[in-house]
This record gives structure tokens, C-alpha cells and sequence, in this order.
């Protein structure tokens, strides 16, 4: 996994993302986690949108307009008439609003109420601020009503009135995205309803035999970690923010965490869903079987649609047993290319025991140094990268020896700079802050603009450096 800091000149520019749509559809203009009202979008051409198929349905055509944005596109100003434009290149762009949306009226949280009770339907203005404020505070919507649903049925009853009525919804979890899906921007008029999840956190059951825990969308990630943690198993994602995400979004956005290398992507983890569609109909494909070739596999579909095609309410996921032996290497590369040898040499050499590789750069740790208390570089002075490998394993003599054996070599082929074993849990702690607390860092440090990249190994850092270059001539 990679993490850098890039700087950016232009730290006063305020940039959202939009999308842009037919007018003839009913949905909401929500940047990342809309959910649809009625039928499938499609892209409608416009200038200054590049790389993208026009007017080609499903999913893909809206990350293909998402995706389009590139290194100069940091104007964003506002213009009479209720419209946003956002320019790219030399170029403006319009937010097409569909005006067959509803006002929200008293008869609406009347009828909020009738179902959820008056604590459950929320005006509060503090609140309300919360849940209209990003994690990054970045982005700002001004949502008037918050809906907090205790079950799938409340949550069926939410949207199929909102569906009858045109009201556009939002889906929120834990709202700690860092690009702004969880927030509807772009709503000056008020219209959109969040709705989120967090009441829905009960766990439904598990099966120690074959580790599969079925639970509520809205559990806090740490939670179920905790609760596995005293039954001899763990959660096959591990992410900064797991105190407050729920497993619900973590699904939602096909979360990877620190334990990908180690348990892949949640498409080869969660077994089943239960998803309540826009029109307040429940998909139920709630499974516990690891092999089922009875009929299409539209769990899929969701993992990672991010509140466009339905609202999770329930997740059966796969969790592997805790391994009792715990081994974590901080170590120094004097360059990239020398991540990417060693990242190939711990696959081969630590085999089934690796459960993580994590890199960062020296931008990354003065980042951390400089803005976080208690940090310290394990490995003073600064080295140009920075690598984290964890193993897990049953053997913890057997484990030590095997990642031991690893960092000589490395360090005799001349991958590795310097390195530092963790002697005690507090060791592994620190270094496992340094890597997490680059968020955090990037806040305090200024204005940020984060992106979820998928690049090949090898051109991960070329991204960095290009970057970096264009943006510094501005």
C-alpha cells in the first residue's frame, strides 16, 4: 500500500467532485454515495470531461465521469441560478439538477416519526452539522434531516416513501470517508435525507466452526474486532478509522485496510448481503456458504457500489482465526525500486506468514514527526522510504527466525538501509502509528486532496513524482 504526501500549492482552492446526468432520471446528485430513485444513469457528454464512455449504463459510466478529473482541475466558483461549475482545463462544467425532486414538508417527518420515533428522527442543528461534515472537513452538505433506522424494515419504509415522494436520500455509515461519499454536497436546496446506519449494530450470530459472522450494517469495525478477539478469531480488514467505520460502509466502499496482503479484498471475504433496494424492496442474499452456484452472484454488485444501487443492511462475512504470533519490522530503502524487490522477496521468502506491507515515503514521515505527538522515527535519520512488514503465524520462534533470516539477506543484497525488529507489543504499537497517523498528519497539516488510486506496483511512485512535478510549477 502506498501513502505520500504530495504537496499542493493551492491549498485555498475549496474542489468538489460532481456528476452529470441525463435530466430525465430521477436521482440524487450526490458526489459518491447516491442512491438511486428510478431507472439507471447515464453520462450525458460535456465539455472538459475526458476518458469516459458517453451514455453507457450501469455503474461503470459513473466512475468513469468520477475518474475523470485530473491535476489541473482545481477552479471551483459559483455562479447565479443554483448551479456549481467546476473547471477543467480551460474549460466549465454544469451540474445538471433534475426538478422533479420534493421538498421535504412537515407531513414528511410526520411520517418519519410514525415509524422511528421522535429521537430517531433528528433536526437537531449540531447534529445535523456533523452529519453534513466529511471526515477531511472538506466537504459541507445542508441536509435538514437525519433518519436513524433500527432495522431493515424501517429502512424499507424510508425508501419507499422517499421513492414515492422524489426525496433524494443518502446512505451513511461511520462518515469517515476521506473523499466526501457520505455527505450530500451539492444540495443547496436543502432536499436530501440522510439516513444513516448506526443503530443497525447487532450481531445476529456466529458459527465457530467455520468462522463466518453474520451482523447488522451498522457495527463499529472495532467492535466486531473485539468481540472475535474473545472467541480466538479477528476481522479480515483492519483500517485507521476502525473505531468509528461501520462494517456496513466498509462494504459499501470495498474497503482494502492493512490486511490485504495478507486476506485480499472484501469480494473474496463477504458471503452474503441483505440489501434494501430504492424502492424499499429487500434483496435477501444473505448466505453463509462459501461455494453456492445456484444463480447469479449479485452480492458482487454491491461490494463497492457505494449506496448507488441499494442500502446494506446486513453482511455475512468469513473471519480467520487469530494467529497467537505476532512479528513487525520497520525498516529504511534507499529507493523505490528497492520497495518493489523487497515487497517480491517477502512474498517468496516469509510466504504464509506475511499479513502486511506497508510503505511510505520520507515526505510521509516528517509529515507524522512534525505534526503528531509521541511519534518518533525508529530509524534515525531520515532514509528516502520507509517499509512496515508484519507476519502472523502459530510459531512465534519459528516466525522470528524466518522474518530474521529475511532482513539479513535483504539487508546483505542491499534492499534494506537499516531495520528495527519490535521487541514488545508497545514496539509494534509505535510502529503501526506511524503508518496510521498519516491521515491524520495530512490534516493538521493543511489543506488535503485524497484520491483512492489502483496502479500497478511498478508505477505506484511515478504517479508521486509526476504529480509533484505539476503541481509545483503552479
Amino acid at each position: 500500500m502506498m501513502t505520500t504526501m504530495m504537496k499542493n500549492k493551492a491549498t485555498n482552492y475549496f474542489f468538489r467532485y460532481s456528476r452529470f446526468f441525463h435530466s430525465d432520471q430521477r436521482f440524487n446528485l450526490n458526489y459518491k454515495n447516491s442512491l438511486l430513485l428510478s431507472g439507471i444513469p447515464s453520462c450525458s457528454k460535456t465539455p472538459g470531461i475526458r476518458d469516459w464512455t458517453p451514455n453507457s449504463p450501469f455503474l461503470g459510466s459513473i466512475r468513469g465521469c468520477r475518474n475523470a478529473l485530473n491535476a489541473s482541475a482545481l477552479d471551483h466558483f459559483r455562479v447565479g441560478g443554483g448551479f456549481q461549475f467546476r473547471r477543467f482545463t480551460s474549460l466549465s462544467s454544469e451540474v445538471q439538477r433534475n426538478p422533479s425532486f420534493s421538498r421535504l414538508n412537515s407531513d414528511d417527518i410526520d411520517f418519519f416519526r410514525s415509524i422511528l420515533g421522535e429521537k430517531n428522527v433528528v433536526q437537531d442543528e449540531d447534529r445535523l452539522l456533523d452529519a453534513n461534515t466529511d471526515w477531511m472537513r472538506k466537504y459541507r452538505g445542508s441536509s435538514k434531516l437525519l433518519l436513524q433506522p433500527r432495522s431493515t424494515e424501517e429502512v424499507s419504509q424510508i425508501l419507499k416513501y422517499c421513492n414515492s415522494r422524489y426525496l433524494p436520500v443518502v446512505p451513511q455509515g461511520g462518515n469517515t470517508g476521506l473523499v466526501g461519499g457520505s455527505v450530500p454536497v451539492f444540495d443547496e436546496l436543502s432536499l436530501q435525507v440522510i439516513i444513516n446506519l448506526g443503530l443497525l449494530n447487532d450481531i445476529i450470530s456466529f458459527d465457530k466452526v467455520s468462522g463466518i459472522l453474520v451482523c447488522e450494517a451498522g457495527g463499529i469495525l472495532e467492535n466486531l474486532s473485539s468481540f472475535l478477539d474473545n472467541l480466538g478469531f479477528i476481522m479480515p480488514l483492519d483500517l485507521g478509522a476502525k473505531g468509528s467505520c461501520q462494517i456496513g460502509g466498509n462494504v459499501s466502499t470495498n474497503a482494502g485496510g492493512l490486511r490485504l496482503v495478507r486476506y485480499g479484498s472484501l469480494h473474496g471475504s463477504v458471503l452474503g448481503l441483505e440489501v434494501v433496494l430504492a424502492d424499499g424492496s429487500v434483496l435477501d442474499m444473505l448466505g453463509t456458504l462459501r461455494k453456492d452456484n445456484t444463480g447469479y452472484d449479485l452480492k458482487h454488485l454491491f461490494i463497492g457500489s457505494e449506496g448507488t444501487l441499494g442500502i446494506i443492511t446486513k453482511i455475512s462475512i468469513l473471519t480467520p482465526p487469530k494467529l497467537p504470533a505476532t512479528n513487525v519490522a520497520f525498516l529504511g530503502c534507499k529507493d523505490y525500486s528497492s520497495c518493489q524487490k523487497l515487497l517480491v522477496d517477502a512474498k517468496r521468502k516469509l510466504g504464509e506468514i506475511l499479513s502486511a506491507f506497508e510503505f511510505l515515503d520520507n515526505m510521509s514521515m516528517d509529515l507524522v514527526l512534525n505534526h503528531l505527538e509521541g511519534i518518533r522515527n525508529p530509524l534515525p535519520p531520515m532514509h528516502n522510504f520507509y517499509v512496515l512488514i508484519e507476519t502472523t503465524g502459530n510459531d512465534e520462534s519459528y516466525d522470528k527466525e524466518k522474518l530474521e533470516a529475511f532482513l539479513l539477506s535483504s539487508m546483505e543484497g542491499g534492499l534494506i538501509s537499516d531495520g528495527v525488529l519490535a521487541q514488545d507489543i508497545n514496539q509494534i504499537s509505535s510502529f503501526w502509528q506511524i503508518r496510521e497517523g498519516i491521515p491524520e498528519a495530512l490534516m493538521k497539516a493543511g489543506a488535503v486532496y485524497k484520491y483512492d488510486l489502483s496502479l500497478p506496483v511498478e508505477k505506484m511512485y511515478d504517479l508521486v513524482e509526476v504529480m509533484r512535478t505539476r503541481l509545483g510549477k503552479r
